[in-house]
């Protein structure tokens, strides 16, 4: 949904967006929906598997082939776990299948792309990395906002350890790539939105809204100035930040 709404902050900027996805009708939503209104011409597709490099690379070697060089990388890629039992997300019971995968799309497709763009960014003359982590990439989960009443200790739901792991890890990649390519005219930051309200239910909101100064969730279109302030020339010395945009809730 984010993925969608970064892409057309940048697109209002004048930008010539490259949208990928390894869902090629998800994908075509995106586009159809962006078409209506800014210009087709201006808008890229690529189907493009973040955790494939060749597959990376590819799209690279197909950008530059059409005379498009990429100044501007957002890694917005992640999966939002789905749990078909409440209890697999517990700890004690959560799938190495999953933390490997959930892992690779989120951390390692972040890694895989920094490298492969922002080498060539490098070679160019310079460009900006945007990672878009979360809130919980310097708070812990508070688990309590997912517990029902019906259920058992043991069988409570909760946000998925993977989750805080990779929103974390973005941000120690965001310090790293920051300094790495600094000298080649490269920055990287972070952008760490807080909950947005897409429906969730009401008891889950109000629990959330409680723990934020501001009284309520973000709406989806609240952090197109970030996205755009951050891959603009309007922070030219703004290098290795995390930008917390969350109501104040990590503040308290």
């Amino acid at each position: 949904m984010l993925g969608v709404k970064h892409a057309s902050a940048l697109l209002e900027s004048g930008a010539t967006v490259v949208m990928t996805d390894i869902d090629k009708s998800s994908l075509n939503q995106s586009y159809n929906h962006l078409k209506e209104i800014y210009s087709k011409e201006k808008i890229i597709c690529k189907v493009m598997d973040v955790t494939i490099k060749n597959n990376i690379q590819q799209v690279l070697i197909e950008l530059k082939k059409n005379g498009i060089n990429v100044n501007i990388l957002v890694n917005n890629a992640a999966i939002n776990p789905k749990m078909q039992d409440e209890s697999d997300s517990r700890l004690e019971n959560f799938s190495l299948d999953d933390w490997d995968f959930q892992l690779k799309v989120g951390l390692t497709g972040a890694l895989l792309c920094s490298q492969i763009f922002g080498n060539e960014m490098a070679k160019q003359g310079g460009g900006v990395i945007l990672n878009i982590a979360s809130d919980l990439s310097i708070i812990a989960p508070d688990q309590r906002l997912y517990k029902k009443n019906n259920l058992l200790p043991d069988q409570q739901p909760v946000k998925p350890v993977t989750y805080s792991v990779i929103k974390h890890g973005l941000i120690g990649l965001t310090k790293y790539l920051a300094t790495y390519w600094a000298d080649k005219g490269v920055r990287c930051n972070a952008l760490s939105p807080g909950g947005v309200f897409t429906g969730q239910d009401s008891h889950f909101v109000k629990k959330l809204t409680e723990l934020i100064p501001m009284g309520r969730m973000a709406t989806s279109d609240e952090y197109q100035g970030a996205v755009q302030f951050l891959c603009s020339d309007a922070s030219a010395y703004m290098n290795g930040q995390n930008i917390v945009i969350d109501g104040g809730r990590t503040i308290l």
